[in-house]
């Protein structure tokens, strides 16, 4: 059996010089350049790894993405959609920033840990923590609502349906890529230690299977990197 997915995380969705927030599922942005989109096309087609089919998250941002993709590799491709990849939810932290994320977090630890309520730096550093892990292990802070379990099945049964000598093309959003290690089953612990489970906007990473195992042969690629 031989099966490959290639995961797309969207491009930018804020400007240069604009503040980001966190934004879920729950905040449907447009994109704002197609630069990373159109790298990764690039990227796919001077690689020789054209999809047979491609799928995005029913988002502005996601299919947005997807469709450039297709545009720049020339590939006469319709982008399906496919609603289990749909961001998560970051609950009181949808649509903040980084800051204000990481000061509610930080209260957040204190109280769960009995510990005296630091200042503001420290405030911040206390919920760096629950970040941390997050991007470390895909470890959801409290508040978030995102069913841990629930992406797993999806992941595994989306990489299950590939037919046998397909390879697919999936885009979709920071949060749910992070939980695609869950494909190599009990490498994951070891694939969470040697890398940042944080992909940038515009990245790709491919996970292949050959006699019944999955792999990861690329993650975090940064094509954008390379292409004007």
């Amino acid at each position: 059996m031989s099966q490959t997915i290639i995961i797309a995380r969207h491009g930018n969705t804020f400007l240069p010089g604009e503040t980001p927030r966190r934004v879920g599922g729950a905040t449907d942005l447009p994109l704002v350049e197609e630069k990373r989109a159109r790298a990764a096309g690039k990227y796919l087609l001077t690689n020789g790894l054209r999809p047979d089919r491609v799928y995005a998250a029913p988002l502005k941002r996601t299919t947005r993405t997807a469709e450039l993709i297709v545009e720049e590799a020339r590939w006469n491709l319709p982008v399906l959609a496919e609603p289990r990849f749909t961001e998560v939810d970051y609950g009181p932290d949808e649509n903040q920033t980084e800051e204000q994320v990481k000061r509610r977090l930080g209260e957040e630890y204190a109280r769960a840990n009995a510990l005296p309520l630091p200042d503001d730096a420290g405030v911040l550093a206390l919920g760096e923590k629950y970040l941390d892990a997050w991007n470390a292990r895909a470890v959801v802070p409290p508040g978030w609502r995102v069913d841990v379990e629930a992406i797993t099945r999806s992941w595994r049964a989306f990489a299950a349906e590939i037919p046998d000598g397909e390879r697919v093309l999936l885009c979709t959003s920071n949060g749910i890529i992070r939980f695609a290690p869950c494909l190599l089953e009990g490498e994951r612990d070891l694939f969470c230690r040697k890398h940042d489970l944080k992909v940038a906007t515009g990245s790709l990473s491919i996970f292949q299977r050959d006699d019944d195992r999955w792999r990861c042969v690329a993650w975090n690629i940064k094509p954008f990197t390379h292409h004007a």
